[in-house]
């Protein structure tokens, strides 16, 4: 949108991506810091890395399926993609998401089978599950 001025698909996808990273990272788009980073420069930065708990919000103090994030954060750096081209369209995304969410879901099942507390990682990932396309603008 910034070079042509008009909105389209793949920067809706673009700025689903951007939503997708600032939910995973609990950070804002742009770092308040010297270099003043887009959250997507600082996410590929720390993919090389591979260590998923520097790019994971430490408010969940490592409460979560590492399969399912990378799998997320996987999704939302193609929708970040700088070329749109290479962006995935929306309902790749969204079937992407599903899978991952039901991954987490099963996990979830299963650590409920050995405790009680799950219910609400149930009740929080099904009012996730999206039940329609976004269309683009």
């Amino acid at each position: 949108y910034y070079l042509t001025g008009r909105l389209t698909e793949k920067s809706d996808v673009y700025s689903f991506g951007v939503v997708l990273l600032e939910i995973i990272t609990g950070q804002p788009v742009i770092a308040k810091n010297e270099e003043k980073s887009h959250i997507s420069e600082w996410v590929r930065s720390l993919i090389g890395k591979g260590d998923i708990n520097a790019i994971v919000d430490s408010r969940l103090e490592g409460e979560f399926d590492t399969n399912s994030v990378w799998k997320v954060v996987e999704i939302a750096t193609a929708c970040v993609s700088p070329n749109p081209n290479r962006r995935p369209i929306i309902s790749v995304v969204v079937s992407e998401l599903k899978e991952s969410l039901s991954l987490a879901m099963e996990l979830a099942q299963t650590k409920d089978r050995r405790t009680d507390t799950s219910d609400s990682v149930k009740q929080v990932a099904m009012n996730l599950i999206i039940e329609s396309l976004p269309h683009a603008r």
